[in-house]
């Protein structure tokens, strides 16, 4: 397995989050889109959207490299309520995209220790994420991490191909 390590970002960051960003959604979601992602991309990942994102205060940041090499990013957003729980207690696992090359080698697992001591150290009750319904590998890996389903959810993009607008919501209570 590579060594790991994920590094908090800022806005002075923004440029290299916005490569690894495209990088890693070019590499698995382009298919999602009748447009080929371009209205996503705008939405998500141009300058503007990434620096509003990165000076959200409740949000945080983080570029995720394997021996060194800058393989993905990670975005929790520390106060997000979810069911019942009130937004003091639950986490969510908002964004975790990895390169292709990254992927299978471990780097996910270690991410996701990464979530849930961050989540300890805030008293979080419970993280929680939503993944594609459609995506059965990353909803394997969830499960196989401790997540549980919980909910759907249905995402409302006109541009996006409407096989694929279904969500789960899953849930990781914490010990």
């Amino acid at each position: 397995m590579p060594a790991v390590s994920i590094v908090p970002i800022t806005v002075a960051d923004l440029h290299t989050l916005q490569d690894i960003a495209l990088n890693a959604y070019g590499d698995h979601y382009l298919h999602l889109w009748n447009d080929g992602g371009a209205w996503y991309i705008e939405r998500s990942f141009s300058d503007t959207a990434l620096k509003s994102e990165l000076e959200d205060a409740n949000a945080a940041f983080f570029l995720i490299y394997a021996d060194e090499e800058l393989v993905g990013f990670l975005k929790l957003n520390i106060d997000k309520a979810l069911d019942n729980y009130s937004s003091e207690d639950a986490l969510e696992l908002e964004r975790i995209y990895l390169t292709k090359a990254a992927s299978g080698k471990g780097v996910g697992k270690r991410v996701m220790e990464f979530t849930e001591q961050f989540a300890r150290e805030r008293n979080k009750r419970v993280i929680w994420l939503k993944a594609m319904d459609s995506s059965h590998d990353a909803i394997r890996f969830y499960e196989q991490n401790g997540y549980t389903h919980c909910g759907t959810y249905t995402l409302d993009f006109e541009a996006m191909k409407p096989e694929f607008h279904g969500m789960v919501v899953m849930k990781k209570e914490m010990k």
